[in-house]
């Protein structure tokens, strides 16, 4: 999997999405505004939060719903930056229109 330093595509202004790993299930929020202006942000910091994420544990990536269902651009990079062991589902769209996708890390 690559690193999250691999991937600033010039977002090193925007505030990361978690600063410390996670041991435990956990969710990162993925709707802020500068969210809603950057799909590739949103991309880098789901892959981030992913590599923040303690095997064993889950984290609900919630993404900004100005992007659409995250199968039209998340679940394909998730496929390509992700190893063995990491799966995903889709869990639900949020009443202020984002939506949850779960990964699991083995």
């Amino acid at each position: 999997m690559s690193t999250s330093a691999d991937r600033d595509h010039g977002h090193g202004e925007a505030e990361p999405v978690t600063d410390r790993m996670h041991d435990n299930s956990w969710s990162a929020n993925l709707e802020k505004p500068q969210h809603a202006a950057d799909v590739d942000l949103v991309v880098s910091q789901a892959l981030d939060a992913i590599d923040h994420t303690v095997a064993g544990n889950h984290v609900n990536l919630v993404t900004h719903g100005d992007h659409g269902h995250p199968s039209e651009y998340l679940y394909e990079a998730l496929e390509a930056e992700t190893g063995e062991g990491v799966r995903w589902e889709y869990v639900q769209q949020c009443g202020c229109g984002g939506h949850v996708t779960r990964v699991y890390l083995a």
